[in-house]
């Protein structure tokens, strides 16, 4: 089975590629859903303690364990996911242009982060802070400002190996 961590900022597409994957028949797990997130307290560089949501690594160690299928794929956000690419056969970086992100979070309907202007400016701003650093460790990177979620999910399904449809 290959497992695949489909990481990205809010309003880049990832719950609609997942959607699509899910729609072909793949496994999939959004760890926006309940369960998957624990809020954690943290230390942020200026000595605030702030809440953040962090991955509950023991049950997406268990899920990544369960052999049923041809694939995997898990959506995750979160500064700990790091913590968990060795478990994956591919890490996907979907990306957007700054303008398509904010039309995306404006105009959602499945979703109502960044809906709010305050929300949506912060979300935005973590394409300069929090983008880099997802980068890091991905072995695809995806544009989806520019491509549809067919493509995407090609593009995706080719980089391991799979048939796309």
């Amino acid at each position: 089975m290959r497992r695949v961590l489909i990481t990205g900022l809010s309003g880049v597409g990832k719950s609609t590629v997942l959607a699509r994957l899910a729609a072909l028949g793949h496994r999939v797990i959004e760890t926006d859903d309940d369960g998957w997130l624990r809020d954690v307290q943290v230390e942020g560089p200026d000595g605030r303690t702030t809440t953040e949501p962090l991955l509950v690594t023991e049950r997406l160690d268990a899920a990544l364990a369960d052999e049923k299928g041809e694939l995997l794929v898990v959506v995750a956000t979160a500064r700990n996911q790091g913590e968990l690419y060795d478990r994956f056969d591919a890490i996907v970086l979907l990306t957007a242009p700054v303008e398509v992100m904010a039309h995306r979070l404006m105009t959602r309907t499945t979703n109502p982060y960044g809906k709010d202007p305050a929300e949506r400016a912060a979300a935005l701003t973590y394409k300069e802070t929090v983008e880099p650093l997802l980068r890091r460790g991905t072995t695809l990177e995806i544009d989806t400002g520019r491509t549809g979620v067919e493509d995407v999910v090609a593009q995706i399904l080719r980089h391991i190996g799979l048939a796309t449809p």
